[in-house]
């Protein structure tokens, strides 16, 4: 089966632009893997990730007639899922915007932590965090969204979303060294490193 550039099959794409049941159920299959790992990093539960994937694919069938089979699929499935999520927790009303606050800029990880991290690691880290950190955290660090687009995405200032992105990354590394016991004086060296 020979594909384009969007990765699809040609024969799938033109079956799903047709609205046919088979080849919708062949993308899903294609892109599950895919849809899930990113809805996993935007929701607190696998439940809640697969309501959002669920909701995703409903977008892409409706609007693959869209869709430009010269353009990555990938990309543009990933920016239904992100947009979805976004939409998701707004509607739950769960999103809770704290004005900025003036902190100073710190480094999440050593490299050498996040090689000896797994995918889990980092999904359960990032899920301990309340959801506008994560959601700024996901779309900066992760997506590569400026904070004036993060900003109009979510309605809030972009002050407040390089706030909530420090947040993030202090949260982050606090449960880091909490979840892998680091001792006190390791917490305070790794927290607060000595001026060279």
């Amino acid at each position: 089966m020979q594909t384009n550039k969007s990765e699809i099959a040609p024969e799938v794409l033109k079956g799903c632009k047709n609205g046919k049941l088979k080849h919708q159920e062949m993308l899903y299959s294609q892109f599950y893997s895919y849809g899930i790992s990113v809805a996993l990093r935007y929701s607190y539960s696998r439940d809640e990730a697969l309501e959002i994937l669920n909701d995703s694919f409903l977008k892409v069938f409706n609007s693959i007639a869209s869709f430009d089979a010269e353009k990555q699929f990938r990309a543009w499935f990933r920016r239904i899922i992100i947009n979805t999520s976004i939409d998701y927790y707004r509607k739950t009303k769960r999103l809770i915007f704290v004005e900025n606050t003036d902190y100073s800029k710190v480094e999440l990880f050593s490299q050498n932590d996040v090689n000896s991290l797994e995918m889990q690691d980092l999904l359960q880290l990032l899920g301990a965090l309340p959801e506008v950190y994560r959601l700024t955290f996901n779309l900066y660090e992760i997506e590569g969204y400026k904070h004036e687009e993060i900003a109009e995405m979510l309605g809030i200032t972009a002050s407040t979303s390089r706030s909530n992105l420090t947040r993030a990354k202090k949260m982050l590394r606090e449960a880091f060294l909490k979840q892998y016991n680091y001792s006190e004086s390791q917490k305070i060296n790794y927290l607060y490193p000595a001026a060279k």
